[in-house]
């Protein structure tokens, strides 16, 4: 769980001792926290779907991103939640496999983030902030190579994300170039790069299959609407 008081968190785009051990604390133990970065479990799913839909509008499902990520399960242990020190939902962000194109014929294999939301009586706390760099760092020590999203850049650029490396690459749907970012966290995960973004995660029904007459209960099951 990561813990975080009401100060800004750095804003350089490195946090060694989250990349080494993505469960830390970043308060001295006389500091209430604001908030804990936690990862999501069944019982922040209501509340999400309803921070979601104050925060994006009824229009966030016919976004490109979500025929990407509708009827998919997120990355394995990357799903997010901010919440309050009573337990209430702050903020959500959760990644999800994809193919970003390919190269020399071969799908190239990174995730795609989103979507962030935060409540709006949380805004100002480094809430977001806290969430993507958690995620950023939890995504790294996973050994995932590259991480994509939609976003605008003069919030993204500050952990490290750019249009550098997507210019060969297409969402499937209307986007903005300038808004399809990314950052690598393997050196040349996305060079070479170029064609449609498409999902590869686990489709719901898969994995709810594979667990048929397991508990469904654990923290890993986890919905997969945006």
């Amino acid at each position: 769980m990561l813990q975080v008081p009401f100060t800004d968190l750095p804003a350089s785009p490195v946090w060694p001792a989250a990349l080494g051990v993505p469960a830390i604390t970043l308060l001295p133990a006389s500091t209430p926290a604001a908030f804990a970065i936690v990862s999501e479990t069944p019982a922040h799913v209501p509340a999400r779907e309803t921070l979601l839909d104050r925060a994006m509008g009824p229009g966030r499902t016919r976004k490109s991103s979500e025929a990407i990520r509708r009827n998919r399960r997120p990355a394995e242990g990357l799903a997010f939640s901010a919440t309050a020190p009573d337990g209430a939902l702050l903020g959500t962000l959760r990644l999800w496999h994809i193919a970003a194109g390919q190269c020399d014929g071969e799908a190239v294999s990174a995730l795609l983030l989103g979507p962030l939301a935060v409540e709006p009586t949380a805004q100002g706390l480094g809430v977001g902030g806290a969430l993507v760099r958690h995620a950023v760092a939890t995504a790294k020590v996973a050994g995932h190579g590259a991480i994509v999203l939609v976003g605008d850049p003069e919030y993204y650029a500050r952990f490290g994300f750019s249009a550098a490396q997507t210019t060969g690459l297409a969402m499937p749907g209307p986007f903005e170039p300038r808004r399809l970012l990314a950052l690598e966290l393997i050196a040349n995960t996305l060079r070479g790069a170029a064609g449609l973004i498409r999902p590869t995660g686990a489709l719901c029904d898969e994995i709810d299959a594979s667990r048929s007459g397991n508990d469904l209960g654990s923290s890993e099951a986890i919905s997969a609407a945006a």
